[in-house]
């Protein structure tokens, strides 16, 4: 598109600075320049938009995303939707994550083998508009793990949530498949998971496993993530180089000890809304609050909230990313972790902000060129009615985002109707 000079905006450029009023040029897909105070940058040759004050920053990044999950109430609704209607509904989940100001996210696994990639290449081809998205595989996990859900007297494998293992030459079968198909990460299932009938505690998946998975991995070029919530399975995650972590709601002072000491080659997104909301806001759906697996989610969502502020303190980089698409967190609600890591894990709101924009950019893979409103990096920016510093509840309106832009082309133009108050627009010649 042809050059764009946002001015009179606050500038939140996502590396923790504080808000300061200024403007930015765009050119092709790029940042071409930032500046303090108005009336500094060239106007001629370009589209011009008066922000009215209000806040520009970089598009924001969800770190633990599942385009396939069904926004159904069990794992089995998910995986067992036939292909053709998933592929379907994986498209408009990818377009409810950018119209909701999330300009990256990373796929944290797919219900179906190759239903991740096909969405990404659709995404990238422009068939269909979406996020910068990291495809994933469908879940790899053991025999009686996480994600083994057909049952005992029905031995098919298409019947599992999972893609099911056993030992580490079937791992290194499972990676080389996924490789194949053409997977930017790959998912182990380590631990467990207390609404699939195994204890977030116990760790089914073993280090030989773990270290040839990700030996595998690492060899083809591709990361490696896991669900892990109990604290053998972070060990393991460090151990052997799982390069993001998912959950890591009981990591003990060992494993944090680990994590801080390889604190600049990993990173944690700890799902929090699954947590919070499946212990209280579930009843619709057959988990009442005061029922025995409600209280097992209550009780771990308190211990991880404060894992998280350990981390935070230890300077661990934690992400947003609430493994949404659940009937009791619906995809599209996903700013609202921002909340809860100021609300319930100590995250000052520019720290979130932080967490969703600049490390958003290094779990992406692209640090120099995603999560900050800086010269030289990719046009994805969000502008924002009002001030997410003072109020982090305002990235979950979608009306408060007055535009979103993707590698310099808006998804959302702004509102150029003449009776509308918060923007000037015009072209300088």
């Amino acid at each position: 598109m042809a050059n764009v000079l946002v001015t009179n905006v606050r500038i939140l450029d996502g590396t923790g600075e504080y808000p300061y009023t200024g403007e930015v040029l765009i050119q092709g897909n790029r940042i071409r320049r930032v500046a303090r105070g108005l009336r500094s940058l060239p106007t001629v040759g370009a589209t011009v938009i008066d922000g009215a004050g209000a806040t520009l920053m970089p598009g924001m990044t969800e770190a633990h995303t599942h385009f396939s999950w069904n926004d159904q109430p069990d794992l089995e609704s998910i995986q067992r939707m036939p292909p053709e209607e998933h592929t379907l509904w994986a498209a408009k989940v990818a377009k409810t994550y950018i119209d909701s100001g999330f300009t990256s996210c990373v796929g944290a696994a797919a219900a179906k083998p190759r239903l991740d990639v096909v969405i990404r290449n659709a995404i990238n081809s422009g068939l269909i508009p979406g996020p910068r998205y990291l495809a994933n595989g469908q879940e790899i996990a053991t025999t009686g793990g996480l994600g083994d859900t057909s049952p005992p007297h029905i031995p098919a494998p298409e019947l599992s949530f999972g893609w099911i293992v056993t030992g580490p030459e079937e791992i290194r079968r499972a990676v080389r498949m996924f490789v194949k198909y053409g997977v930017d990460l790959l998912k182990l299932n380590i631990s467990g998971e207390e609404i699939a009938g195994v204890a977030a505690e116990e760790t089914p998946m073993c280090d030989d496993e773990v270290a040839m998975a990700v030996s595998e991995a690492h060899r083809r070029g591709k990361r490696v993530c896991a669900h892990a919530r109990s604290a053998e399975s972070v060990k393991m995650c460090v151990r052997h180089g799982v390069d993001i972590i998912y959950h890591a709601s009981y990591a003990d002072e060992e494993a944090l000890d680990m994590l801080e000491a390889a604190k600049d080659r990993h990173f944690v997104a700890p799902a929090l809304a699954w947590l919070i909301r499946t212990g209280r806001d579930a009843a619709d759906w057959g988990i009442k609050p005061d029922s025995p697996l409600a209280i097992k989610y209550q009780r771990e969502a308190e211990i991880a909230c404060e894992t998280m502020r350990k981390m935070l303190k230890r300077g661990i980089r934690v992400l947003p990313g609430g493994d949404y698409g659940f009937a009791w967190i619906p995809h599209g609600t996903n700013a609202k972790d921002l909340q809860y890591f100021v609300d319930h894990c100590g995250f000052s709101p520019m720290e979130a902000i932080v967490s969703t924009t600049k490390w958003g950019g290094e779990i992406m893979g692209r640090p120099g060129e995603l999560g900050q409103v800086k010269e030289g990096y990719l046009a994805d920016l969000i502008l924002v009615d009002g001030d997410p510093v003072a109020n982090i509840r305002i990235l979950q309106d979608r009306s408060r985002l007055l535009f979103i832009m993707k590698d310099g082309e808006f998804h959302k133009a702004p509102d150029m109707a003449p009776q509308r108050a918060r923007f000037g627009v015009g072209v300088v010649a």
